[in-house]
C-alpha cells in the first residue's frame, strides 16, 4: 500500500478531510491519515447511528464538532452533485449545437441527398429540445451559487421547465424510424462519406450518427438519477429541499412514459404478427387504430334474432375489440369474425336472469352499447370473477386511450408499415397458412358435396386415417357445418 494512502477495515468511521475530488477522498482514521476510494465508504447522514466508545467519550463538545464535520462533508458531497449536473448539461448543449449545427444544416445544403421528410425522420424534434434546453442551462447558470455552491436552488428549474421535457416523448418515439431511415441511407458509400466529412468538420469525437442520435433518450432517463442524488445530499431544512422532491417525481413519471413508449412500439411488431396468422381478415389493418393488446379470453356472444349463442375468442384492443371463431378440428387456427368500435360504447353490467331484450336467461353477462349508431353486443362469461376482470378491462382501455391523447402517442405510418412488412416476411418464410389446416379444409371455403353419394359416404372420404371416436360419430350426424 502506498505511503499516502488510508489503511482501514469495515466498521471504522473515517473523518473526511478532503471530499473535492470524486474518486479519492482525504480522511483520518485513529492516528493516521491518507487517500482513501470514496466508493468503498457510505456517508454517516444519521447522526443517532451507535458511535464508537472515544465518540462518546468524548463529550458534549466532541458530538457538536462532529456533526458540523458531518454537515460540512454533506455540503460538500451536494456541491460535487450540482457540479456534476452542471457540467453535464454544459456537455450535452455542445452536443445538441454539433448535431444542428455540423449534420443538419449541412445536409439542408443537399437538397439533391436529402428531403425535408428524410430530415425530419432522421433528427426528429432534436432541433426543439436544442432551444429547450438552452434555456434550461440558462435557468440553472442563474441558480447556481457560486460562491456557496451547496446553497444553489436547482430544484425550482427542473419544475418550471416539466412541460419542456414532454417534448423528449415525441423524440424517443420517433427514435426508432431515424434508426431504420439510416440503416437504410448507409448501405448507399455516399451517404457514408457525407456523415463522416460532417464529423470531421464539425471537429466531433469518432461516434457514428446513430450513436450521436442515442444520446437525448439517454439523458432525459439520466434525469432521476442526477434528482436522487442531489435529494441525497439535501437536508431537509434546505430550501431546495422540496422542489428538488417534487423535481424527482416529476422527472421520474416522464421516465416512466418514456420507456413505456418504447415498450409499446416494440410490442407492434407482435401485433403485427398475430394478425397476419388470422384467417379471413376483413377490413383496415389493427395497427391503423390501436397499438396496445389490453385483455383478452373466450366469451358467449348472443345474437339475434333467436337468441343463438356462439363461442368466440375476443382480444380487446386500445379502440376497438376483435372477435374471432376457433376451428372446429385445430383450436390454434383463429378465422376473423367482426370487430366493435370501442370509441363512444357504454359497457352495461347485467344482473343474472331473463334479459328483457332477447328474452333469454343470461348469467354473467354484460352489454356493450353504441350511442350513436344503437348497435348492441350481449356477451356472457363463464364465471363471475371472468365477467369482472373484463369489466376492469374495459376501464383501463378508456384510461390508456385517455392517456395517449394527453401525451400525444401515436404509430406513425412509416412504423405501422414496417411492422406489416416484417409480419409479412415472417409468414412467408414460415409454413403457409393453407398447409397448417386440414387438408380437406385448404382447398375451399365452403366444400361442394356430390350429389350422388349420401352424406355418410362423403364424411368418411374426407376423415383422415384415425381411430373411431364418439367426436366423428357425432359430426357425421350434423349437416354441412358452415364456418
Amino acid at each position: 500500500m502506498d505511503d499516502q494512502e488510508l489503511g482501514f477495515k469495515a466498521g471504522d468511521v473515517i473523518e473526511v478531510m478532503d471530499a473535492t475530488n470524486r474518486e479519492w477522498w482525504w480522511g483520518r482514521v485513529a492516528d493516521g491519515e491518507g487517500w482513501f476510494p470514496a466508493s468503498f465508504v457510505r456517508l454517516r447522514v444519521n447522526q443517532d447511528e451507535p458511535a464508537d466508545e472515544e465518540a462518546l467519550r468524548a463529550g458534549d463538545g466532541g458530538a457538536q464538532d462532529g456533526r458540523a464535520e458531518a454537515q460540512s462533508s454533506k455540503d460538500q458531497m451536494r456541491t460535487n452533485v450540482i457540479n456534476e449536473i452542471l457540467s453535464t448539461e454544459r456537455d450535452y448543449i455542445k452536443h445538441l449545437r454539433d448535431i444542428c449545427e455540423g449534420y443538419i444544416r449541412q445536409c439542408r445544403k443537399r437538397a439533391d441527398m436529402f428531403s425535408e421528410e428524410q430530415l425530419r425522420t432522421i433528427f426528429g424534434n432534436i432541433e426543439d429540445i436544442y432551444r429547450c434546453q438552452k434555456a434550461f442551462v440558462k435557468a440553472l447558470e442563474q441558480r447556481f451559487n457560486r460562491e456557496r455552491p451547496h446553497l444553489s436552488e436547482l430544484g425550482a428549474c427542473f419544475l418550471e421547465h416539466q412541460a419542456d421535457f414532454q417534448i423528449y416523448s415525441e423524440y424517443c418515439n420517433n427514435h426508432p424510424n431515424a434508426c431504420v431511415e439510416l440503416s437504410r441511407l448507409t448501405k448507399l458509400s455516399k451517404y457514408v462519406y457525407f456523415f463522416e466529412a460532417c464529423r470531421l468538420l464539425q471537429k466531433m469525437i469518432d461516434i457514428s450518427l446513430d450513436g450521436f442520435l442515442l444520446t437525448p433518450v439517454q439523458k432525459i432517463c439520466k434525469y432521476p438519477l442526477q434528482l436522487a442524488e442531489l435529494l441525497k445530499y439535501t437536508h431537509p431544512q434546505h430550501r431546495d429541499f422540496k422542489d428538488v422532491e417534487a423535481a424527482l417525481h416529476v422527472m421520474k413519471n416522464v421516465a416512466r412514459l418514456i420507456n413505456e413508449r418504447k415498450r409499446r412500439l416494440e410490442n407492434i411488431d407482435k401485433i403485427a404478427h398475430w394478425q397476419s396468422s388470422i384467417e379471413d381478415w376483413e377490413g383496415e389493418d389493427l395497427l391503423v387504430r390501436s397499438s396496445e393488446l389490453i385483455y383478452s379470453g373466450e366469451l358467449t356472444r348472443v345474437t339475434q334474432p333467436q337468441a343463438k349463442s356462439q363461442q368466440r375468442m375476443f382480444f380487446l384492443f386500445d379502440h376497438q375489440l376483435i372477435y374471432c371463431k376457433k376451428d372446429l378440428l385445430r383450436r390454434d387456427v383463429l378465422y376473423y369474425k367482426g370487430r366493435v368500435d370501442m370509441d363512444g360504447l357504454e359497457v352495461v353490467d347485467l344482473e343474472d336472469g331473463k334479459d328483457r331484450d332477447l328474452h333469454v336467461s343470461v348469467k354473467n353477462a354484460f352489454r356493450l352499447l353504441c350511442g350513436t349508431t344503437g348497435e348492441s353486443h350481449l356477451l356472457c362469461a363463464r364465471k363471475p370473477e371472468q365477467k369482472q376482470r373484463w369489466l376492469k378491462a374495459f376501464t383501463r382501455e378508456r384510461e390508456q386511450v385517455r392517456l395517449d391523447q394527453e401525451t400525444g402517442f401515436s404509430i406513425t405510418e412509416l412504423q405501422r408499415k414496417q411492422a406489416m412488412l416484417n409480419a409479412s416476411k415472417q409468414q412467408a418464410t414460415g409454413k403457409p397458412k393453407a398447409l397448417s389446416r386440414p387438408y380437406y379444409l385448404a382447398r375451399q371455403k365452403h366444400p361442394a358435396l356430390p350429389a350422388s353419394l349420401p352424406q355418410q359416404q362423403v364424411l368418411v372420404l374426407a376423415e383422415p386415417k384415425r381411430k373411431p371416436s364418439t367426436f366423428w360419430h357425432s359430426i357425421s350426424r350434423l349437416a354441412p357445418f358452415r364456418k
